[in-house]
């Protein structure tokens, strides 16, 4: 696959979804335009700066199937690298459920008599609020029956390989693109009609809405005395997944035809795109509606659309498919890579070649997949995505600072826009915004991965990969060495360091090459065992009749 197909519609797809349809309107309208704006930033800067470092490392030589698994664990080793790639599967796969749940419940929202079960919420009148008597909402049983027909529909379709997932991409992508421009029509036709509150484009609702408006609503999103208290930190868990799916790219790493090329342009373009959507999209939006028809109307973008708002909401059911169809494309392959590295031999089940479809992995996929769909609940899947696909764009940012500042001889990029700065101040955003949403969230799935990290050392496979760490221990030790030659030692710091003749190895008894006891005589000489010994063997005689001997002994 090339640059548009291979990686650009992928991350178009992923960023693009439920977040903006259902609940932009409602951020904006509690955020306020500024605030909205900050918080877009924000995101969309840390998203920006994690495709520099993924687009550094990704044109720096060839790169196999894992995607940032791949580009993490050659970086930082075996153990960093499966922990957090675990974690970013795991993500992928809740991913894939909240845009399956988003889904279905637009679907109930057009059409409520598809509902199999009826559920109505009360919702008493409040002075912040001119909504008053039933807001009929989906039942939870009615999501998770639909939802989880949409995720083996879904996992059958994933399961006919890639060729068969670029021929319906573009089934799921056109009604999007024709949504947006539903919207956007909407929005610059836009008159009162019934409903003073949509204002259409007028710059006194811009003002009334600079400023935010953060207070308590329901589980609905209304307005109430009682519920979740909504700040800035709330709100950047919520928003942060409407600018994930950068990964989605280089998630199918092993089926693109020039991964150098495609990786830096379609995953950089698709961030430029949806940021520059995002940004006008708030000033848009906090121009044509007032504060209380944001917080009220969470289907705006359907009300305002041109001409009918079932355009916009077949667009949300399929951009929402679409981006589902994209994580259980994605999470499959990067079990599979891990599997396939053999790192752990409890994920050897999921191994498979890179010409063949991982098909027990998308099997696993689809069960962790359907397990969450089961919760029903979109704000407790939310935070749980963010914190595990941040932790992943830390660690990426993490290698690509370790590689600059190494400056090994194998690291040369293609991609020059790089600098070490910019991967660290990636990183240290990551982090913060990680614990800005929730510090709980974040000693959770830090918890995880140190506890996956702690497993793959226990139980995992030694694997050799030329990581940065291991290069970074070269380099201090050959500094260190080379201080201690500069001056005498002093004798406070003096350690002894015996040097021990020994015999060839297979001489003594039971293979051992010196005596037992002579090393530990030599150990006692110093404190608590502390200090470095040296073993030589000698072999007697003439060079020349003893060279094969002596190489055998250095071997």
């Amino acid at each position: 696959m090339g640059t548009i197909m291979g990686v650009f519609l992928p991350c178009l797809q992923n960023i693009l979804g439920i977040i903006f349809y259902i609940r932009f309107t409602w951020i904006v309208g509690i955020a306020g335009i500024w605030n909205s704006l900050m918080l877009v930033c924000l995101c969309c800067l840390c998203t920006f700066l994690t495709g520099i470092s993924l687009s550094a490392i990704a044109t720096n030589g060839a790169m196999k199937g894992g995607g940032p698994y791949y580009l993490i664990g050659r970086a930082l080793g075996p153990e960093v690298g499966v922990s957090i790639g675990l974690c970013f599967f795991l993500g992928n796969a809740v991913a894939a459920s909240l845009y399956i749940l988003g889904a279905v419940e637009t679907f109930l929202d057009a059409i409520p008599g598809a509902g199999l079960f009826k559920s109505t919420v009360t919702i008493a009148p409040t002075p912040a609020s001119a909504v008053s008597g039933v807001l009929k909402s989906p039942n939870i049983h009615d999501l998770q029956v639909y939802g989880v027909i949409l995720t083996v529909v879904l996992c059958l379709i994933v399961f006919g390989g890639v060729k068969l997932i670029n021929k319906v991409s573009p089934v799921f992508l056109i009604p999007v693109i024709v949504s947006l421009f539903s919207i956007f029509i909407g929005i610059f036709t836009a008159r009162g009609g019934s409903d003073a509150r949509l204002t259409g484009l007028s710059l006194s609702t811009l003002k009334d809405n600079w400023g935010s408006s953060y207070q308590t609503t329901n589980d609905a999103g209304i307005p109430s005395p009682t519920g979740v208290y909504w700040n800035f930190e709330n709100l950047l868990g919520l928003f942060f997944p409407a600018v994930t799916g950068i990964m989605a790219g280089s998630n199918r790493s092993a089926s693109l035809k020039d991964t150098q090329r495609s990786i830096p342009k379609g995953t950089l373009s698709a961030i430029a795109v949806t940021t520059a959507l995002y940004l006008i999209s708030v000033i848009l939006f906090g121009s044509v509606a007032t504060r209380d028809l944001l917080l009220t109307d969470r289907m705006l973008t359907a009300t305002i659309a041109w001409p009918v708002a079932w355009v916009v909401q077949v667009g949300v059911i399929l951009s929402t498919l679409g981006a589902a169809l994209q994580s259980l494309t994605g999470a499959p392959r990067l079990l599979a890579a891990i599997a396939n590295d053999d790192v752990l031999p409890v994920l050897k089940y999921f191994k498979s070649s890179d010409d063949e479809e991982p098909h027990m992995a998308t099997l696993f996929t689809m069960l962790i997949c359907a397990g969450c769909v089961v919760l029903g609940n979109l704000d407790l899947i939310t935070p749980v995505i963010t914190m595990f696909f941040l932790l992943c764009y830390g660690g990426v940012n993490l290698s690509c600072l370790l590689l600059d500042l190494l400056d090994a001889p194998s690291w040369r990029p293609r991609f020059k826009f790089h600098h070490w700065s910019f991967s660290l101040f990636g990183a240290l955003l990551c982090i913060t915004i990680m614990f800005l949403i929730s510090w709980s969230f974040t000693v959770v799935s830090l918890a995880l991965a140190s506890l996956i990290y702690w497993y793959v050392s226990i139980r995992g496979k030694g694997s050799d990969w030329g990581d940065g760490f291991k290069s970074a221990y070269f380099q201090l030790a050959l500094r260190s060495l080379r201080s201690l030659g500069a001056t005498p030692v002093h004798p406070k710091n003096w350690y002894p360091i015996p040097l021990i003749f020994c015999k060839p190895w297979g001489i003594l008894p039971d293979d051992v090459p010196c005596h037992p006891k002579l090393a530990e005589f030599a150990n006692c000489m110093k404190k608590k065992g502390r200090g470095m010994s040296i073993f030589a063997s000698i072999v007697e005689g003439e060079y020349a009749d003893k060279a094969d001997e002596s190489r055998k002994v250095c071997l």
